[in-house]
């Protein structure tokens, strides 16, 4: 029984998606002594997991090659036959929405249907992608049904959200606490139990059903995003005013209760708090509830790459031929992950201004508009991260600070800049007459 071999550890556990959020998750359980095998439609993704390369930087490719080859209970395939053979299927699928900022649930649906390909009695399928409240009982199970098999009777189904901050030292896959919410008990108690197979059993919350996991994890980066808003609303007020917002928000952060922090910026980027209010947003309508909050919050944080480029025009005087160098390219420091990076969207529309424009990234040396959300060329020009030098910096009519990468020396970049726009406290505690704070 498959109760028996989580217990026991001889459970084998298939994971389709081995990105940001698979990959960790295929480490933790392998690192528990669980045979796991990640399931991906990219070659070079499979081939790299296979050589002992990691292409994730939270998880280091020693920590992979220890799996793949000294432990081997880990290892990745491009064959999907071979989920047959699981006894508990991940779904780890990238959920995007579109330029209307309508779900796009493609990749769930074509790894459901891979899992119903396959799918025999007594398996579990989880599904991991952040999504809207009812994506499980909805789009995947009848999915799995179609097969004949009833969910609860032939196999079981859960939704678990994934809680992955890429970058974060401090949590990981294998101390973030789990929720966990399956069609039924016997879904709920399978899944939470294989987590505790590497997490400590306190540190997972088992709930009502797959709708309260699935809201649970909007929910989270709701909160953030609503509240990212909030405080950039605070920030161009009290630019209106004379006031350092930073400076606010410090003074604020030292009040022990009530009180949490959260930073302005050019706007919110990256896999979830960019793209999970506008899942619920889109499901709410359904019951014609109109989420005034969200979409108050969504409208805010939208506007803010905006109103960044309003402010550059008051600094530059005209950015028709400005030469403008952005630092940091990915979503948030130290990572390379660019998806829905404000970055990017801050240099597209500083071309569209007419700036020339060039870019440094540690993390990320090149990349291109190659979503159909910057409705560019169908053969997009690719972007080289420049080599930050005195001579770039000083040839430069401002340093626009998108990302604040820990490798940045800011003394030295205020040192040879001649105008430098910190969009998110970078420089922080510093003082320059070439200085601007958003």
């Amino acid at each position: 029984m498959l109760a028996d071999k989580i217990k026991d550890k001889s459970v084998q556990v298939g994971i389709i998606g081995i990105g940001y959020v698979g990959l960790p998750l295929a480490r933790s359980f392998a690192e528990a002594g669980v045979r796991t095998v990640g399931f991906d439609l990219s070659q070079a993704k499979v081939d790299a997991l296979n050589k002992g390369v990691s292409y994730i930087p939270d998880v280091p490719s020693a920590a992979v090659q220890d799996l793949v080859w000294q432990k081997k209970t880990l290892r990745a395939s491009t064959d999907f036959d071979g989920l047959s053979e699981m006894d508990v299927i991940f779904i780890c699928v990238p959920t995007p929405f579109d330029k209307h900022k309508a779900p796009d649930l493609t990749c769930v649906r074509s790894a459901a249907e891979s899992v119903a390909k396959t799918l025999r009695s007594g398996q579990l399928i989880v599904l991991q992608s952040t999504t809207y409240p009812g994506t499980t009982e909805e789009v995947v199970q009848p999915i799995l049904e179609k097969t004949g098999r009833q969910a609860g009777r032939d196999f079981y189904l859960a939704f678990s959200p994934e809680r992955i901050d890429p970058g974060n030292k401090k949590f990981n896959a294998q101390n973030t606490p789990k929720v966990v919410g399956g069609i039924d008990k016997e879904s709920t108690r399978l899944t939470a139990n294989l987590f505790r197979t590497f997490i400590d059993a306190d540190k997972v919350q088992e709930v009502s059903c797959p709708k309260t996991a699935e809201m649970c994890k909007i929910l989270e980066n709701t909160f953030r995003a609503v509240n990212i808003a909030l405080v950039n609303e605070m920030l161009m007020l009290s630019e209106r005013m004379g006031i350092d917002i930073w400076e606010v928000v410090e003074a604020a952060s030292t009040k022990p209760f009530g009180f949490m922090p959260f930073y302005p910026g050019p706007g919110v980027g990256g896999h979830c708090i960019a793209v999970d209010p506008f899942y619920l947003s889109w499901k709410a309508r359904e019951y014609d509830f109109f989420t005034r909050f969200i979409e108050l919050a969504a409208d805010t944080n939208m506007n803010m790459p905006y109103y960044v480029i309003d402010r550059l025009r008051r600094l530059v005087q005209n950015l028709k031929g400005a030469r403008i160098l952005v630092l940091g390219a990915a979503f948030k420091k130290d990572i390379d992950d660019c998806r829905n990076s404000v970055a990017l969207y801050l240099i597209k529309l500083l071309e569209d201004a007419g700036a020339e424009v060039v870019y440094n990234d540690p993390f990320v040396p090149r990349f291109k508009f190659d979503h159909e959300l910057y409705a560019t060329d169908k053969n997009p020009r690719e972007y080289v991260s420049q080599e930050l030098t005195a001579e770039l910096l000083s040839g430069m009519d401002c340093v626009l600070v998108a990302v604040a990468h820990s490798a940045y020396d800011f003394d030295f970049i205020l040192r040879h800049a001649k105008l430098v726009f910190d969009l998110v406290n970078g420089a922080r505690g510093r003082q320059a007459p070439n200085l601007r704070k958003l």
